[in-house]
């Protein structure tokens, strides 16, 4: 099947009109709707936004593939947009995007519509090409240009896609992303092109919707020299075991596959130590470094906990614009709807909190016989007095139990096989976290949250801005990454326990970095390029945000100056946040959420503008002039 089997004229918008990511996404969902392929707009409208908050489609270069694979689509199609001067589609280069193609896959989509789609997503890595689209002045122009392109490439494709010659180093890599539509090829052509230019051999598996290609075999990795793991879904890792192997996102596969390639033939990377099985539940997450596997799952409790904080923060502080006692029936000022938003976001949002931490820690060691025992863990935490890190405790506790479980069963007879999900794993499970909970950790950790709790509300004014200049300066030192991750569940944990003054410091850190960066391409043009200058508008609205990733393409492309400037600037926002005693308990939200803070809003905008003007000066101190 050919491309233009699947993109028609009458699914193809030369001059999109939108001038936002929403608005194109609105504009090709009613193409294709117009033309007959859809059955159900609206459901596949929301498969295409599910896919956005996964992991952007705006894959760089001045491209964006939105895509989704839906019982919505009636008929299997592409439609194609362009926009001469450019649209804000949250790329993960920062830059604008110009050429749009929507994919829709049905449910019941053959191996040949997902080849078509697949081989669509690798011809878009050429430059040449993407040019000349963005140049046809026509629809029959466009189809011409990418009939041609598709010949070219059906022509290079070699069966096995196996180039080895025997004598060169050899790369072997895995790609895969959650609809296998097309960052999967897309990362894959990237990383084969890149080893072929640096005169590496190459072979790629491609795990997309249509199942596994081009499967790599023992001997393939046995003759390997190094394996990169670019996927944002499971992948069998065990068959690596003794090989270098780097593992990254899908994205990276696509954006930097030379970074890749040379890491992982440095000679730097250690040996991959898999279970040995590969057949083991948690043959992934063995053989990961602790480090990494420890922020894995950690972050997994952390995203999935993330909507009970925020939701339930937000209506409690909501509660508190009616007075501190509002909620309290039988007190002066007592109001029913006060006590409802107490109810509803604290009693019950935040009081599940916790609970969700610790079952999907648990769940991301042992899969779903760990989410039973890590509730229940992180409950018992949340009744009792070890709080937000007894529920961290008991996430990994609970989750290394039901591993050990899952080793110690194995000599149960295969009969009785279905006997262990249904009853053991869940009576053993909760039965040793529980009680290793009840006698091991509820007094020590519970007695170190009472201590710290009292240090940090008795803290006089100059251990205050201490601690508030560090948590400030964390958010800016890697924007989203462990060390902001670090700063922000500690600034949760303390909301949880009571104290709201540590996390306005590091919400007000965390907007700093685009907010400054935002200023200084407005008060120093020279020091930015055009493309960073049309991006500073942007980097405003992020900031306001409480959305540090913004500045990201701006300290990826210059980061011995844009980091300094963005810390500096952040742990000056955090510090003077500390000394001007706000608090809040809203756990998201930026300004957004400024009439909620704890103490003079006034004074908070102060120090983030404090802060974004030091970040800004350094900014125009520390960077050069662009030709």
């Amino acid at each position: 099947m050919k491309i233009t089997d699947l993109l028609r004229a009458d699914t193809i918008e030369v001059n999109l009109q939108s001038n936002s990511k929403t608005a194109v996404i609105d504009e090709l969902v009613n193409t294709l709707d117009q033309a007959g392929r859809l059955a159900d707009k609206e459901a596949y409208k929301q498969a295409i936004l599910e896919r956005e908050e996964h992991t952007t489609t705006g894959i760089g270069d001045g491209v964006a593939i939105p895509h989704a694979k839906s019982s919505a689509v009636k008929t299997p199609a592409i439609a194609f947009g362009r926009s001469t001067e450019g649209i804000d589609y949250e790329s993960l280069d920062g830059q604008p995007s110009h050429l749009f193609f929507m994919i829709a896959a049905s449910e019941g989509a053959n191996n040949e519509h997902l080849e078509t789609l697949s081989r669509l997503s690798s011809m878009l890595i050429d430059e040449n090409f993407r040019q000349t689209l963005l140049n046809a002045p026509s629809k029959e122009d466009i189809l011409d240009a990418i009939n041609q392109k598709e010949q070219e490439k059906l022509a290079d494709e070699e069966p096995t896609q196996d180039d080895s010659t025997g004598s060169k180093k050899k790369i072997l890599a895995v790609t895969a992303c959650p609809t296998g539509i097309a960052h999967t090829f897309m990362a894959a052509d990237a990383i084969r092109d890149k080893a072929k230019e640096l005169g590496y051999d190459v072979k790629v598996e491609t795990r997309g919707s249509g199942g596994a290609k081009n499967v790599l075999t023992s001997e393939d990795i046995a003759q390997a020299d190094g394996i990169i793991v670019a996927a944002d879904t499971k992948v069998e890792m065990d068959r690596f075991q003794g090989k270098p192997v780097v593992e990254v996102p899908v994205t990276d596969g696509i954006r930097r596959p030379q970074e890749l390639i040379e890491q992982v033939v440095s000679g730097n990377v250690g040996p991959y130590k898999g279970t040995g099985s590969s057949k083991s539940d948690d043959a992934e997450e063995k053989g990961k470094s602790t480090q990494n596997a420890f922020y894995k799952h950690l972050m997994n409790g952390v995203s999935h906990m993330l909507p009970f904080v925020v939701g339930g923060g937000i209506l409690v502080a909501l509660g508190f614009l009616f007075g501190i006692e509002s909620h309290i029936p039988g007190e002066p000022g007592y109001n029913k709807f006060a006590e409802a938003l107490n109810t509803i976001g604290g009693g019950s949002a935040l009081g599940l909190m916790i609970p969700v931490l610790a079952g999907f820690i648990a769940m991301s060691i042992a899969d779903r016989p760990g989410l039973a025992p890590g509730m229940i863990g992180g409950f018992m935490a949340a009744q009792g007095n070890s709080g937000f890190l007894g529920g961290l405790i008991a996430g990994f506790l609970a989750g290394y139990i039901v591993v050990l479980l899952k080793k110690a069963l194995v000599v149960v007879p295969q009969s009785l096989e279905g006997i262990k999900t249904i009853l053991l794993y869940p009576v053993l499970s909760i039965f040793f976290t529980g009680m290793i909970m009840f006698f091991v950790v509820e007094t020590p950790v519970g007695w170190f949250n009472t201590a710290l709790g009292d240090w940090l509300q008795s803290m006089g004014t100059a251990n205050a801005i201490v601690l508030g200049l560090i948590l400030g300066g964390m958010m800016a030192v890697d924007m989203g990454g462990p060390i902001n991750k670090a700063a922000y569940t500690f600034g949760l944990a303390m909301i949880a326990d009571g104290v709201y003054m540590p996390h306005a410091a590091i919400m007000a850190g965390g907007m700093v970095p685009p907010l400054g960066i935002a200023v200084a391409t407005f008060l120093f043009k020279r020091k930015f390029t055009k493309q960073e200058r049309s991006a500073g508008p942007t980097n405003l609205i992020m900031g306001a945000s409480f959305i540090t990733e913004g500045a990201i393409p701006f300290a990826a492309a210059d980061p011995g100056r844009v980091i300094p400037a963005a810390v500096a600037g952040s742990a000056v926002a955090g510090a003077l946040s500390m000394t001007f005693q706000i608090g809040t308990q809203a756990p998201h939200g930026g300004l957004f959420v400024l009439f909620l803070m704890e103490g003079n809003p006034l004074l908070y905008l102060i120090a983030i503008a404090a802060g974004t003007i030091v970040t800004a000066l350094l900014l125009g101190m520390l960077k050069k002039n662009k030709e």
